[in-house]
């Protein structure tokens, strides 16, 4: 089999239900050119589908600078039960009566959720305690203490019931924020208990659903030589301002010499791209208005 071309970019992936991210990502890797560098942005639990955006060499880089994008999903809350991972693997801890989902009561709910609010996180999470992910320690048994509150921002909550027990819903919310969290929220402020039944997500940051190849149509394509289509790393990083330089400014700024680009400050300050060729080179902060400093450089 011949060694495929070094590959760099942003891969979207519409994950299927019952693997982890990181199991898309081993299976990725596995297609590409030995010693190819591969991660992915923003963790989706086995349970749920959609967006997964794979970053292959150089723009694993690029996760610090994608990180904090808005997300958006959409999925299905089911009432009467609450389990202890707060999605349909876990056990039911907790019953109650479902509640009438009136479209004047949702609405009301839907208000009180939206805005900045105190999350608590799931136990099942990858958050640590003493160096140890919360939900190992769950597996352990035993009684394991809720994390602490964290503050996230709901900037969109539609809630509309579609059966006697269960809600669809679609949010819009920052970084951080637990929707499986969110669903068992909103089932006891309707005085009831839910969980998360399904969860897609459709978008994260910049990259749509709309966009992404379903999983197994990425590996079959690479198993037949064929080369994915990617979001190249100019493009992932499309609202961070932008300065094109000439060769000579490049070769500079690959040798770490920050001080070419004291007349190529944006206005905007803060960080930007630096691009040549129509390549990413680098990223770049802006100390002064005349001044800045290289943040990361780019081989690719």
């Amino acid at each position: 089999m011949p060694q495929r071309p070094a590959l760099h970019g942003v891969l979207l992936v519409d994950k299927p239900a019952g693997i982890t991210s990181a199991e898309v990502v081993r299976r990725v890797k596995h297609q590409l050119a030995r010693g190819t560098r591969v991660g992915h942005l923003g963790t989706l639990d086995p349970f749920a589908t959609g967006l997964l955006p794979i970053l292959i060499g150089e723009a694993t880089k690029l996760a610090p600078f994608l990180q904090e994008g808005e997300k958006e999903y959409v999925g299905v809350i089911r009432f009467g039960a609450e389990t202890d991972s707060l999605d349909p693997t876990g056990t039911i801890v907790r019953t109650a009566p479902v509640p009438a989902l009136e479209a004047a009561q949702l609405a009301v709910v839907s208000a009180g959720f939206t805005g900045v609010i105190e999350q608590i996180p799931p136990v099942f999470s990858a958050l640590k305690r003493d160096g140890v992910r919360l939900y190992e320690l769950a597996r352990r048994g035993g009684e394991v203490p809720p994390p602490a509150a964290r503050r996230v921002e709901i900037r969109l909550l539609e809630l509309s019931a579609t059966a006697a027990d269960s809600l669809q819903f679609r949010v819009r919310c920052t970084t951080g924020t637990y929707v499986r969290s969110l669903a068992r929220d909103i089932g006891r402020a309707l005085d009831s208990a839910a969980y998360l039944l399904e969860l897609r997500r459709t978008r994260n940051g910049i990259f749509e659903i709309g966009k992404a190849t379903p999983l197994d149509a990425v590996i079959a394509g690479l198993e037949r030589g064929e080369e994915p289509a990617v979001t190249t790393m100019r493009e992932a990083l499309a609202d961070m301002a932008e300065v094109e330089v000439t060769a000579i400014v490049a070769g500079r700024i690959r040798n770490g010499d920050a001080s070419v680009l004291a007349d190529r400050i944006p206005r905007s300050g803060g960080l930007f791209k630096v691009v040549f060729g129509g390549d990413l080179i680098a990223i770049a902060r802006a100390t002064s208005r005349v001044t800045a400093t290289l943040v990361r450089g780019f081989v690719a």
